[in-house]
């Protein structure tokens, strides 16, 4: 990151955080994988995490990303050209394929993602971290959600 110290100065990042969540999703899904997603960007990247916020009281409050996170639309089709892209120029890729869904916890999140066909995995959602160029390049094309 780079920019002035100023909390009212812009900053200008050297990375970019994208989420990508499947267009046809009911919104209760597109939100359960937005938040699920953006832990895992957290997790991959802690150093991009801020620091705890604290209110006029003193009291202390957890860290969120210091960066905006973008989040965007897109089809089944979509999400595998994007991971695939994401793959080739090396970003930090987090992936939620359906089958998630049907489970109740991180273990058997990871055992249903296992057992997806690796070339074709049933993506729901996916999040990238990388150079700001980088992401840009792979997430060109698709609308922000909304």
């Amino acid at each position: 990151m780079t920019g002035a110290a100023s909390p009212d100065a812009p900053v200008r990042f050297d990375t970019k955080v994208a989420l990508i969540v499947r267009a046809d999703l009911p919104v209760w899904q597109k939100l359960n994988v937005a938040a699920f997603l953006a832990t895992g960007i957290a997790a991959a990247a802690p150093e991009a995490l801020g620091e705890p916020y604290v209110d006029a009281a003193e009291r202390r409050y957890g860290r969120m990303l210091g960066q905006p996170i973008l989040i965007f639309a897109a089809e089944r089709d979509q999400l595998r050209a994007v991971r695939d892209a994401a793959l080739e120029r090396g970003l930090t890729l987090v992936p939620y394929v359906a089958a998630m869904f049907t489970t109740g916890h991180d273990a058997a999140n990871r055992a249903v993602f296992r057992a997806e066909d690796a070339d074709a995995p049933d993506l729901v959602g996916l999040a990238l971290r990388g150079p700001k160029k980088a992401v840009d390049k792979t997430v060109k094309g698709l609308a922000l959600h909304g």
